[in-house]
């Protein structure tokens, strides 16, 4: 009887033990096919037992959050942090207040987490948590007692060595300030415990804007390594929030034109660009729907539905959402309509049938774990300013951004040329990554 592969058997067992957590195990076989190559060459990484070590988060918190209403009803919501892995340093990672949010969710974006902060460079480990609270329709005063019950319970568990968490979908400085507050009231002020804050609670300049400028840096460094530019290309971004928004500004900067963009109910076109003043107005300043755009520039055309369902002559769609917001008869689409490049600055946004489609089409891919890095290396830069007492200017953390996205385009290529899978920048990102993990995971030894 033939061994099954050590990369399958893995696999195989965590199925087995979390059959009903599909984000999670889509993730893993993903991560695990493209590492294939690694583990044949390294048959020893079996008997080290590498792959159930880095699959398997060190710990997993689950708790309830109690909270009154404005009406003085008590609610309860459901949240978790996952710790997945402290090998590169104090765990790093979002939290994210959404009614999809899951056990099986976080632990996917966890484990994401991890392979994208190795690949910053910088010494921070992989985590996620959050809440299926949602900050829509909820007033500011709902928003900040729910904040301080989740943080009177998450406090035991974070810290600035320990871990440290940041903003995600539905936490943004509003939320990491409340967070904030209750932590100080709690523990004492340490500003580092968390990043994203805003700028006079001891903030980074330039982390607002770095997910979505770190995007396109990374997407520049795609098509340089093609020999073209952005410069004259029609590009569909999807999402309107901080990621979309700063990747949309930093596309118009570079001479491309953003066609289309989009929220959770509706998607809007408009041939001449979108002008990304009024997307502010509506959705970065304000909490509207981006249906409203239309209101001030009727020739744009309003779809309800998804923007990946629009029929959109593009050259490159940058989904900057939320995660499998592409399918593959989406990603045909996406094809047909001439996108010869997608980066994404959501996690795992294109479903595995969709990253398929990219592979079969030559479409050149640029994964999240790369390409949306640099929000997590922003933080991590936050982190160090909070360390030292000391603010950056705009203009250095930028400059220090660019240099990070760079170095992991070269770390994803090289990783490419080594195994020989051409321009395969997913396996490139996964390899590279796991390489950088197995390295200190046998430093450290058996922990």
């Amino acid at each position: 009887m033939t061994e099954k592969r050590y990369t399958q058997e893995v696999f195989d067992k965590l199925e087995g033990l979390y059959p009903h957590e599909g984000e999670f195990l889509q993730a893993v076989k993903e991560f695990l096919d493209a590492i294939e190559p690694v583990i044949e060459a390294h048959p020893e990484y079996r008997q080290q037992a590498v792959l159930e070590r880095i699959t398997e988060p060190e710990r997993i918190i689950s708790f309830r959050v109690p909270w009154v209403d404005d009406s003085g009803q008590v609610q309860v919501n459901r949240a978790y942090r996952v710790q997945f892995s402290s090998l590169t340093g104090p765990y790093k990672g979002g939290l994210r207040f959404h009614p999809s949010v899951n056990q099986s969710i976080l632990k996917f974006l966890g484990f994401e987490q991890i392979f994208k902060n190795s690949l910053t460079g910088l010494p921070i480990g992989g985590g996620k948590g959050g809440s299926d609270f949602d900050t829509k329709g909820k007033s500011e005063q709902e928003v900040m007692r729910f904040c301080q019950s989740f943080m009177t319970e998450l406090s035991r568990y974070v810290g600035p060595d320990l871990d440290v968490p940041a903003g995600d979908i539905g936490v943004g400085a509003r939320e990491i300030g409340y967070l904030l507050g209750q932590y100080k009231r709690l523990k004492g002020p340490e500003a580092g415990v968390l990043t994203g804050k805003p700028i006079p609670a001891g903030g980074s300049l330039g982390r607002t804007e770095a997910t979505g400028f770190g995007l396109v840096y990374f997407l520049n460094e795609m098509l340089s390594q093609v020999e073209t530019e952005l410069a004259g290309k029609r590009v569909i971004v999807s999402g309107s929030g901080n990621v979309a928004y700063y990747a949309a500004r930093k596309v118009e900067a570079f001479g491309g034109v953003v066609v289309s963009m989009s929220d959770s109910n509706s998607a809007i076109y408009d041939a001449n660009g979108i002008d990304l003043d009024t997307v502010y107005e509506l959705k970065v300043a304000g909490r509207e729907r981006i249906a409203k755009y239309i209101e001030t520039h009727p020739e744009a055309t309003l779809y309800n539905g998804s923007v990946w369902d629009m029929e959109i002559e593009a050259d490159v769609a940058l989904p900057c959402a939320t995660q499998n917001e592409i399918n593959a008869s989406q990603a045909e689409k996406l094809v047909a309509n001439g996108v010869k490049f997608v980066a994404e600055g959501a996690n795992m946004p294109s479903d595995s049938g969709a990253v398929k489609v990219y592979k079969k089409n030559k479409v050149y891919y640029g994964p999240g774990k790369a390409a949306n890095a640099g929000g997590v290396a922003v933080s991590a830069l936050e982190m160090s300013q909070n360390s030292m007492r000391q603010r950056w200017s705009q203009e250095q953390v930028d400059g220090m951004l660019q240099d990070i996205m760079k170095n992991i385009f070269q770390s994803c290529l090289g990783a490419c040329q080594t195994y020989d899978l051409g321009l395969d920048y997913a396996s490139g990102a996964d390899i590279a990554s796991f390489e950088n993990m197995v390295e200190l995971m046998l430093i450290h030894g058996v922990v």
